[in-house]
Parts: structure tokens; sequence; C-alpha cells
């Protein structure tokens, strides 16, 4: 079998599990990369030569520089000035959109999205509006954003560094500048004046109660003498229960304990605050003997009782005292104070009352928190994570497509885009979800950060440009230097730094750079590009441009961008070699059109994040994308070959 056929068999089985999703993208991909070795098409010593691929370097680079800024807090100095836009949503989408597309040029698309996905959702709750109307257009305008620069988006990265083995000369920092920032100011147009029509208007608030439904859920459950709670720790009463209904709090002796840091053993008289639905409450009260709430009748009869002797002690020392003794002024001063007396103590005794009524959810430290794609929770449960016992949380409520999720929580397989209300020490909230790959979506405490730190991270990044604009040194090296430099004065903790490199990501373009190049020495690319030569022989190249657009931009909302990018640059190198053209507009086409993801939530980590919060559905996104899609098509192509000419 021929080598360019075995090729095409790879590349269709690794597409097919792409679509499937049933395993993470870079499994496929390096099950795709052992493949080829196996078959020959790629050489067993330079099986794992894409790991040090001048591209991998550079993205790794950029995502750890990304998280300098973060930590700088050059991102929070933006985000503050965001929330002063006022309640117009024009202007809302105008700033969170526009300041996404700036951000996106100068660190990584992802990271730029996910400092402002929680400002966005602040905006939308301070408003009472709902997250949808602002969400998509900021995860498009990441995608547009990252067009821009060099370091925008790993498909640029690959491109340059693929000019570069094909011309003996990289894309430079700005050589994407002309087209990317005219196709991102025309979709930024198009988005805030009309494209923001086309999104799905979900009737769900951004808060957390209006998601989960949370207070109707929350119980008090007291732990009776006769209870099989009674001498149990809450480990021993989850397996007596055999289901994981979170205790999010204990309450003992008017002191409360969060139900993440309490290991002793429940007493009769404890308080148990639970998320528990009807299902549950029955399940409670037959397995563990647990009854809601205390004794609220008892308690109030007794109220009644004291009130009752309070009063009639009151009226006992008044008709005792002598009428003689006070004058009729002094009467009706006593009389009226105690009216207001009386009056104050039953509005105190209501306000009690009414408290009781409810849940006390205060301190429990509970947070709000998406599944990225990369997160190792994905196609895992509760239990297979061990949640509470590695990381110290408990899983309170999953959202899916913006609503509940009803199913027992120890069932849910968490899928990327799930949000999920989760319960935890404050100290170790942050470390937990960043090891874990969640994006917590609670209101960020902006911070300034430290100023020194502000500008030593602009500083380093500005010198690490003009070493690439200047050719003093290759953008990996430059950035890779400055990402070192960053560690060194302390911009960014090492520990952070590391945490900062997207593994996955690392592991899909090293895997797949040796199977695209299998692709090219198959002969495979050349088959493709003599085929689509064919077709548009009696059209102008313009047209053939136009195809090669469509086909790399369709494979990104089917994979991920990188790999499209990675997939589809020999062919646009084959595509210029047979029409006797220079390979830049050709590439600059696969550059573009690989990071237009638009028309699904899995084409780009950009859409699934903001499809939890935002309640969309997977059909929600073409509506906006399609015609973004067309508009983005319109701009680049005049553009590219005004640029770049043939």
């Amino acid at each position: 079998m021929a080598d360019s056929t075995l090729v095409f068999i790879v590349l269709g089985l690794t597409l097919a599990a792409f679509v499937w999703g049933r395993f993470r993208y870079d499994l496929v991909a390096l099950a795709a990369l052992l493949g080829s070795v196996i078959l020959g098409l790629v050489p067993g010593e330079e099986a794992f030569l894409g790991f040090g691929h001048p591209a991998v370097i550079t993205v790794a680079a950029v995502l750890v520089l990304s998280r300098g800024f973060e930590r700088s807090g050059v991102v929070d100095v933006i985000a503050e000035q965001v929330l002063r836009v006022g309640e117009r949503l024009f202007l809302q989408l105008l700033v969170l959109t526009g300041t996404v597309v700036v951000l996106s040029g100068i660190m990584n698309n992802v990271g730029a999205l996910a400092l402002l996905l929680p400002v966005a959702m602040r905006l939308a709750r301070e408003h009472d509006a709902s997250p949808s109307i602002l969400l998509m257009p900021l995860a498009f305008g990441s995608l547009l954003g990252g067009l821009t620069t060099l370091i925008g988006t790993p498909p640029n990265i690959i491109i340059a560094s693929y000019r570069g083995s094909v011309t003996g000369e990289n894309f430079g920092m700005f050589s994407f500048f002309p087209v990317g920032a005219a196709v991102a100011l025309a979709g930024l147009a198009f988005i805030v004046l009309l494209g923001w029509r086309l999104t799905p208007k979900r009737a769900g608030k951004a808060s957390t109660e209006a998601m989960f439904d949370t207070a109707n859920y929350l119980v008090e459950l007291r732990v009776g003498e006769e209870s099989k709670a009674n001498g149990l720790t809450l480990r021993e009463l989850q397996q007596e229960l055999e289901e994981t209904i979170p205790v999010l709090a204990v309450v003992r002796d008017e002191t409360r304990r969060a139900g993440h840091a309490f290991f002793g053993t429940l007493r009769e008289g404890d308080i148990l605050l639970m998320e528990a639905g009807p299902e549950e409450m029955k399940l409670l009260e037959d397995k563990a003997g647990l009854r809601l709430g205390k004794d609220a009748e008892d308690e109030e009869k007794a109220a009644e009782e004291q009130e009752t002797k309070e009063q009639r002690e009151a009226e006992t020392g008044r008709a005792a005292e002598s009428d003689s003794e006070r004058s009729p002024q002094e009467k009706l001063e006593e009389q009226e104070r105690a009216r207001k007396e009386a009056t104050k103590e039953k509005q105190e005794k209501k306000e009690k009352q009414e408290e009781k009524s409810g849940v006390d959810t205060e301190g429990l430290q509970l947070v709000e928190a998406v599944v990225r794609n990369d997160s190792m929770m994905v196609n895992r449960t509760v239990t297979q994570l061990r949640l509470h016992n590695q990381f110290g949380l408990h899983l309170v409520a999953v959202a899916r497509d913006g609503g509940r999720l009803k199913q027992r929580l120890r069932e849910v397989r968490f899928r990327p885009g799930d949000v999920l209300l989760l319960q935890g020490g404050e100290s170790e909230l942050a470390e937990s979800l960043a090891t874990l790959g969640c994006l917590p979506l609670a209101s960020r405490n902006l911070t300034l950060g430290q100023p020194r730190m502000l500008l030593a991270s602009i500083a380093i990044f500005a010198a690490a440009i003009l070493a690439m604009i200047f050719d003093l040194l290759p953008a990996a090296v430059a950035l890779s230097s400055a990402a070192l430099v960053a560690l060194l004065v302390g911009v960014l903790p090492l520990r952070e730094g590391y945490q900062a490199i997207d593994g996955p990501v690392i592991v899909l373009l090293g895997a797949m750079i040796p199977v695209g190049q299998a692709l090219e020495t198959s002969g495979g690319a050349t088959l493709i590009a003599e085929a689509m030569l064919a077709w548009g022989a009696e059209w102008p190249v313009i047209v053939t441009l136009v195809g090669l657009f469509v086909l790399s931009m369709v494979l990104s909302n089917i994979v991920n961008n990188a790999a499209a990018a990675l997939l589809m640059a020999p062919i646009a190198a084959s595509l210029a070699s047979g029409f006797d053209a220079s390979v830049d507009p050709f590439l600059m086409v696969v550059a573009v059109s690989a990071s237009c993801a638009f028309l699904t939530p899995i084409g780009h980590q950009s859409n699934t994040l903001v499809m939890g919060p935002g309640g969309y559905r997977f059909g929600d996104y073409w509506r906006l994308g399609l015609p973004l899609s067309l508009v983005v098509l319109a701009v680049a192509i005049p553009m590219i070959l005004l640029v770049w000419p043939l």
C-alpha cells in the first residue's frame, strides 16, 4: 500500500477521533504519531523531534508570558476600566470585545478570554442581564484578535515556522498585522453593530442562584439521639448513604464549620447544612435518620409562652405602682415607651424567625468554575477524581447548557464547558482549581498587582518584541528568554510558570508536526493539491484561494485549530508550487482561516469556555458564526492579495 494511502487512513482515523471526542485531542494526536511510526511513515529516530520544534517552544513561552501579565496586574488595570462602561449594551459589547481583541494580539487568545470572562459575568450580574449576549461576542473577539500578531494564536506560529522551512525566512512578529487587523476590525464592527442580535438570548440571569437554584435545595438537617448518623464521620455517612450528597457545613454549639474541614464524628444536636432535593431528603431520612432543621414548632411555642409571661409581669408591675406617684404626663410617656419596646421586640422576633426560615450560606466559600478543554476532569466522575480527598473540594451542583443537571452528582461525567458549583477552603481554592483545569467565574477582586512587577513585565515583553523586530534573535529564542527573565525576577513564581504551560496543546503540536510532515513527504499533500488544481484549472487563482480558505475553516471547526494549520500548510505550499506563485498568500489564507472556528463550540477552546456560562447549545454558534465567517472571508482574501501578491 502506498505511503500516501496510509497517511490518508491515519489522518482519516485521527479526524474521526477528534470529531467523536471520546478521547482528548492530545491523546488522539499521540496515537496518530505512534501509528505513523509503526507504519513507517515517520522514522523512529525522528518521532519526537516535533517537541523541540520552534513552534512548540514559542507557544510554551507565550503561555508563560501571558500568565505573567495576569500575575503582575497588567490586565487588571485594563479590566478595572472595562467595568466602568455603564449599563448601555452597545458600550459593553464595544469595550469588552474590543479589549479582548487587543489583548489577544499580545498574549495567548485563550488566556485573554479567561481573564475577561469573569469581568463579563460581573457586568451581566451588576446589570441583571443574561450573559449570553456578551460571552459569544467575547469568545469570537478573542479569535479575531489572535490574527493580528505572531504570538496571538498557535496557527500563526505554526505557519510562520513552516514558511521558514520552505523559504528559509519565517514570518515576523507583525507580518500578520495588516491582514489580521483589517479582518479583526471588520469582525468587531459586525459583532457590535449587528452580529450580537444573532446570539441566543437565554432567559436565565448570570447569578449563581439563577443557574443552580441553590436556595431551593440547601436545607438544615438535625442529628437526633436515635439517628444512624450519630457517631459517624462525614465520610462514613456518605458510605452509609451510598450517594455523594455534599455536606456544606456542620453547626455545633452555635459554631459552624465548613463540611470539607470537618473530620470529627457527628453528635446529637448537630445541624448539617446540605444540598439536597426531595429524593435526597427522603434518602437522608430513611438511611441516616436525619430530620429537617430544629424543632421549629417547639421553639415558636416556647417563644410565645415567654412573651406572654413577660407581658403579664410588666402589667403586674405597672398595676402595683401607685397612681399618686406619677403625673398624667409621666403615665403617658411610660405607656408610649412600653408600646415602642413591645413593637421593637416584636420586630426583632420576626427578623429572627425569617433568618431561621432561610439557610445562611455566608462563609461557605462557594465558587463557580467552568471546566476547560484541557481539564483533567473531562470524562471523569467525582469518585474517580477523589475531589474531596485529594483537592479538598465539595461538588455542590453542575450546570450544563445553562441549566442545572438533575442526575446524581456521583454519576456525572464532566464535559468541557460544564459550570460547577464548588465548596472549599479559601486558601486552597485557587490552587485546586488551577490543578484541575477549571476557570473560576466568581467576581474577580481586581488588584493592581505590584507596580514594580507590572513595569518589569511590560519591559521584559517589550525587549523580546524589539529583539524579534530587529532580527536580533529568532522568535522562539527571544520569547523563551523573556519567559526565563520573568521567572528569574519574580514576575511569576516558578510553579505557576509550569502550570501556565498548556500540556495538552504542547503534546498536540509535538505529535502532529511529524504527522503533518509525513503528509508532505509521502506525497499526500501533492495529491490533494493536484485535485484542487484540476478542479480550479479554468478559474482564477482567487477561486482556489477561496476554496482553500473554506476547506481550512471547516477543518478548524471540527478539529483543533493548531492541527488544522499543521495539516493544511503542506497542501497550501503544494498549491502555490502548482500555480508557480508565491507561497505567502496561500500560507496566509491558512493562517487566517484556521483561526476562524466560529461555527461550533469544539473548534476552539474560547468557544468551549463560554458554552456553560452563556447557556449555549451546540447549534447556537453558527447563527453568529456563519455570517461572521463570511465577513472574514470577504475581507481577508482581498487584503491578502493586496499585502501578499501572487
